[in-house]
């Protein structure tokens, strides 16, 4: 059933089961899990089916820094689907060494082993649509496959490992009538929680406080509830409740909000093919219809050996705003800038500015190669614009057989890499959040020492040289700031309350019956894109909380 908040009157108590907070990936696919349960699932989401200026106008909040971190309300949709309803569809998933304790990374153990989340990644795989669980081109592809780069050899980089691309799926289209029709299931759409009550002892939810722009005030109460609102929002709920602390929810060891992550990436260099060299950088489809792409992937021996963190690359084309690179379509795509969402703007073009020069250069590019650009479009229209299921990224064949290297790097968690509240409060009286992202000298030193590794491994194989200037690898790595949409770390796991906000099942450590789902829990952040884990540890959540409450 889906119901909206706006037609209750006030006052109007609802309950259930469990209450999950969001209806983005996390809290979807909970709910999709539970609905076979016998349990009673209330789903509340302060959006509806499309974007509502005044509702995404609640993510808003301060930034330390903008040229290291975009504004709070960008990257993130408050909508049914969450942040689904704009992601780019890449999933992987998180590698055992991301769950080792490394002392070199600043990070024990996470609290549960690999293995336990690894057996919930193919039913994610399935709900992202991404295909089968096969993560490594010699099982997915039964095949010969063009080489990465023609005659590379490493001892530090495996040439094997995929990315799996999904539709990319709205989890809030794909699955609203799924919700629609479960018997056990209630979805309210425009519901904003607003306030998490606790008993006096401070050691249970006792409810929480609903409220809709319009002015609608609904309690809900529930045996289990679950915060399933991204990486930032998780924080705000929780600051803004005093909690027993008074210092709020779950944070009186101060750590709600702290060890904010997201990635490092990047694109840089030049890597000019030895002649008679040929690279492959496309994706190839599987026999399942799913777009996969090959990444050079920093083997886990060599991280621990060189004692840095988590690193992938990947063969891209040349930087888009130099006409230099004389291809048609790139320069097209430069012209068009204004057209291009702010999202997929910020990577491709960062800040940097373009004169008049540079512009009549783009355009003679453009004409010199009509027929390129042509055919592009036609590509685009075609396996992108009207493909349900659509062509991942912007793919270009350099024609001099020159690329540059795309990376995407763990980041290590850092306290002082945080997330608060400010004094400002919105239209329903919630103080908004302050964000002040930070990297450390260990960052640049992954992906310092990587880039290193891989320039030596392309120049020992004869394939070419990898030219790049070390000294400006920390400039080229924070030139778009965090990457965003990757919201981790900010409410951790851990064994031990002084050091982490919840437990190995998501349960914050000072409540009985408050859960947190999403990569907010996640004590490292891998190279991995985060979805894929998330929906996996959310489903882990779904069989914890039948179990706990079917034994209660």
């Amino acid at each position: 059933m889906i119901i909206d908040a706006r037609d209750l009157l006030s006052g109007t108590p609802l309950s259930a089961d469990i209450c999950i907070v969001g209806a983005g990936a996390a809290g979807i696919s909970m709910a999709l899990a539970l609905a076979d349960s016998g349990l009673t699932v209330l789903l509340l989401e302060s959006g509806g089916d499309e974007e509502d200026e005044a509702t995404q106008a609640l993510y808003s909040g301060e930034v330390a820094d903008e040229k290291m971190h975009s504004p709070i309300h960008r990257y993130r949709m408050r909508r049914l689907g969450g942040s689904t309803t704009v992601w780019g569809g890449r999933c992987m998933p998180f590698d055992p060494i991301d769950f080792e304790a490394r002392d070199y990374i600043g990070s024990e153990a996470w609290p549960v082993p690999f293995d336990e989340v690894a057996a919930y990644y193919p039913q994610a795989n399935a709900l992202c649509e991404a295909g089968d669980f096969l993560y490594r081109a010699g099982e997915t592809f039964h095949r010969p496959l063009t080489p990465m780069m023609e005659g590379f050899e490493s001892q530090n980089y495996s040439t094997d490992t995929l990315e799996r691309f999904s539709c990319p799926t709205n989890f809030g289209w794909r699955y609203r009538r799924r919700l629609a029709i479960a018997p056990t299931v209630r979805m309210v759409l425009h519901a904003n929680v607003t306030a998490i009550e606790v008993n006096d002892a401070g050691t249970s939810v006792t409810g929480l406080t609903v409220r809709t722009l319009s002015g609608v005030t609904v309690p809900v109460q529930a045996r289990r509830y679950v915060l399933a609102v991204g990486g930032l929002e998780t924080v705000r709920l929780l600051l803004n409740s005093p909690g027993a602390s008074g210092q709020g929810i779950g944070n009186t060891h101060d750590n709600v909000g702290r060890y904010y992550m997201c990635h490092v990436a990047g694109t840089i260099g030049s890597l000019q093919l030895a002649p008679g060299r040929h690279a492959w950088h496309g994706y190839d489809v599987s026999d399942e219809g799913i777009y996969c792409r090959r990444r050079l992937a920093l083997l886990p021996g060599v991280q621990r050996k060189r004692r840095i963190g988590n690193f992938v690359a990947r063969l891209h084309h040349p930087r888009m705003t130099d006409p230099r690179h004389r291809t048609g379509i790139l320069s097209l795509l430069c012209l068009a800038k204004f057209m291009v969402p702010y999202e997929y703007a910020k990577r491709l073009y960062g800040d940097e500015k373009t004169g008049l020069g540079t512009w009549l250069a783009h355009l003679r590019n453009v004409l010199l190669d009509i027929p390129g650009v042509i055919g592009f479009l036609w590509h685009w229209g075609r396996d992108r614009t009207l493909a349900s299921r659509k062509f991942p990224s912007i793919i270009v064949h350099p024609k001099a057989h020159r690329y540059s290297i795309d990376f995407h790097a763990e980041q290590i968690p850092h306290r002082d890499s945080r997330v608060t509240l400010t004094d400002t409060r919105d239209v329903l009286g919630m103080r908004t959040l302050s964000v002040d992202w930070r990297y450390t000298p260990r960052d640049v030193e992954t992906v310092q020492c990587a880039l290193a590794l891989l320039a030596d491994d392309i120049r020992a194989s004869g394939v070419g040289t990898l030219d790049y200037a070390p000294a400006e690898v920390e400039a080229e790595m924070t030139r778009y700031g965090a990457y965003g949409g990757h919201h981790i770390g900010t409410a951790r796991m851990g064994a031990d309350p002084a050091t982490s906000v919840v437990n190995a099942d998501g349960r914050v450590h000072e409540l009985d019956n408050l859960y947190v789902a999403g990569s907010a829990v996640f004590p490292t952040s891998s190279q991995a894109n985060p979805t894929l884990t998330i929906v996996a540890f959310a489903l882990r959540m779904a069989d914890h909380l039948t179990h706990a409450l079917r034994a209660a």
